[in-house]
Formats: C-alpha cells, sequence, structure tokens
C-alpha cells in the first residue's frame, strides 16, 4: 500500500394537448416572480435540511433557473408543467451537444424539486415520477501513481512558511483521501497530529475520522511549529493559512496543487481530487476492505466506493496485457535465435 498505508426517460404524451414533439425551439424568459419565491423557498428548506454547501446550493439554483426559463418561454407555468414538457427540455439540452452528465445532473436536480412540490401539496401529482434521465457509461477516474504522488509532495520541498504549509496540506489531502472543501475547512483543533488522526465534516455536515501516518504526522508537525506562526497575523482557528494570515480557500487550494503539479512536470492535470482518487484505488491495491474504504472517504453507500474496484481492476488488467505483450516479445526473439 505504499504511502497511502503509511500516510495513513417516459414516452407519455401531453394530456393537454401540447405537442409531444420533441424537436425544440429553445426561447427562455425570464422566470415570473412568483416561481422565483419559490425557488427560493424550495433552496432554503433543501439547504436547511440537509446542510448543503452554498457551491451545491448554486449549481441547483442554476439547473432549476434554466429549466424554469424554458418552461417560460414556452408559456408553460412550473405547476402546470407536463411529462412532455421535460422531454422537450432535455432534447433541446442534447441537441445543443450538453454532456450526458450534465443533463443527468439537471434531471436529477428537476425531478428532486417536483417531488418536493408534491410534498408540500403544491401538486397533486408529480408529472415526472418515473422519469430518468440519458444512461452514460461509467467514468473511471484518473489516479496518479505513487511515484507521481511523492514527486507532487516533493515540489514542495523548502523551509519557507508556504512550502511547509503546502507540503503539509499535500500530505494530508492524499494521506487521508480528503475533498478540497474539507481541507480548507480545517482547524487546527480538528487535528490531532500525535494520535495521526482528523475529525472532517463532509457533505451534509457528517463529521468522520480520518487517519494519517508518519510522513504527513512529521509535516504537519513542522508545519505549525516552523510555518504558520509566520503566516499568522492574528487570532485565527484555521489550520491551513494564506499570506494575509488568513483561511486558505478552497480555490486557493487548487491552484497550489496546478502550481506544485507544474513544477513537478507532471504530464496531467492535477486536482485535488485526484489525490482522493489515488489515495482510494492505492488502498484497494495494496488489499485494503472496501468498506473500510467507504468510511474512510466518507462515502453514505459503498456503491459510490465501487467505483474504485473497477480502477483497480482496469489496472490489473493493463498490467497483465503488458506483461503478456512482454511475453509475446520474449518468445519471437527465441523463436528467432532457434532459427539462425
Amino acid at each position: 500500500m505504499g504511502r497511502t498505508k503509511a500516510r495513513g426517460m417516459d414516452p407519455a404524451a401531453s394530456n393537454r394537448g401540447r405537442s409531444s414533439s420533441v424537436a425544440a425551439s429553445f426561447n427562455p424568459q425570464a422566470a415570473s416572480p412568483e416561481s422565483e419565491a419559490l425557488l427560493d423557498r424550495y433552496l432554503t428548506e433543501r439547504g436547511g435540511a440537509r446542510g448543503l454547501s452554498p457551491y451545491t446550493l448554486r449549481n441547483y439554483r442554476s439547473d432549476l433557473e434554466h429549466f424554469l426559463a424554458a418552461l417560460a418561454g414556452w408559456e408553460v407555468e412550473p405547476l402546470a408543467a407536463q411529462r412532455g414538457d421535460l422531454r422537450r427540455y432535455l432534447a433541446v439540452l442534447l441537441g445543443e451537444g450538453v454532456a450526458a452528465a450534465s443533463v443527468r445532473r439537471k434531471v436529477s436536480t428537476i425531478l428532486t424539486f417536483y417531488r418536493w412540490l408534491r410534498g408540500e401539496g403544491l401538486l397533486g401529482n408529480d408529472p415526472f415520477y418515473g422519469v430518468k434521465g440519458p444512461k452514460g457509461g461509467r467514468r473511471l477516474p484518473e489516479v496518479l501513481s505513487e511515484t507521481d504522488i511523492d514527486r507532487l509532495i516533493a515540489a514542495a520541498d523548502g523551509d519557507e512558511a508556504a512550502s511547509l504549509r503546502d507540503r503539509a496540506l499535500l500530505e494530508l489531502l492524499y494521506a487521508a483521501g480528503l475533498r478540497v472543501s474539507e481541507v480548507a475547512a480545517l482547524d487546527v483543533s480538528q487535528v490531532d497530529v500525535r494520535d495521526g488522526t482528523v475529525r472532517v465534516r463532509g457533505k451534509g455536515s457528517k463529521e468522520r475520522v480520518g487517519v494519517f501516518g508518519a510522513p504527513a504526522q512529521a509535516a504537519l508537525e513542522r508545519y505549525l511549529q516552523d510555518g504558520r506562526p509566520q503566516l499568522v497575523s492574528r487570532q485565527e482557528s484555521a489550520l491551513f493559512l494564506n499570506r494575509f494570515g488568513g483561511r486558505l480557500t478552497a480555490r486557493s487550494v487548487q491552484a497550489m496543487v496546478r502550481k506544485r503539479a507544474t513544477k513537478a512536470g507532471l504530464p496531467r492535470a492535477v486536482h485535488p481530487h485526484l489525490l482522493r482518487h489515488s489515495f482510494a484505488t492505492h488502498l484497494l491495491d495494496g488489499g485494503a476492505d472496501l468498506r473500510v474504504v467507504q468510511e474512510l472517504l466518507g462515502h453514505e453507500s459503498p456503491n459510490t466506493t465501487q467505483i474504485y474496484t473497477h480502477v483497480t481492476e482496469a489496472r490489473k488488467r493493463s498490467v497483465m496485457e503488458g506483461a503478456f505483450e512482454e511475453l509475446g516479445r520474449i518468445e519471437a526473439e527465441r523463436s528467432k535465435r532457434r532459427r539462425r
């Protein structure tokens, strides 16, 4: 386990006589104030009930506003929408070349909104019950090799405060498999360097405990002793600080990772979540139990974590194919020598 171990749709026609053709024009109009008010209420209630991040709520709003604008352009009120309207909307998106993954996300957001409308008694029936978005092939996450991880972290070597911070941050991102939002939100009090544990508040404000090994412990200890004191300029609880002494933002972490990857000469775009993918894959490659990896990643369902077992199998197939190719080359060379 290497460094990871050490680092611890429905074709029903419209019943109002509206055309069910999916040859769709798209002339979006501003949604009515009533629709906007309904949307605001939904997002407020959903965000409060599930503890959703502002980023997630912003995506929900964007998706729903786009659909409501399409309905307004077709002179359809949100509470009067029917299956044909959603089919027409999907046809527009797909016709414009919107990625299937984005279409699936928009459909999911719309379906959830209309379930809420039904639950609130604003609709007698959910017009989109049973509708599904377009299917898509499973996309396997990319991962970095353990050698690439070492190169990335080594690119943050240095004695200045920023280097000490970046190395500790990279070590912790990988060793504990954290999301960028999670590492940016960490306070000093959430990390126990001696025990190698970190208390993380993940999606839905659910808390979990991550673990990390000696390399991350050493990097964090040095940062806390020699790096952070040089950055802090006021009473600040954040673990990772920017040059002004305030909390390092998720966007700044993303920029830092790209910068260090460029310095390391890594031949691909590197982002913080790539370290999380790599963490999970390396653990499974090393024999870790799927349930353990699920807990460490903070996934609600093992189905989410299951994607990494496919990555591992794909890696095994690649290695085996390479081995068979090499065996074929060796046998070909032996045949040549025998003919001589």
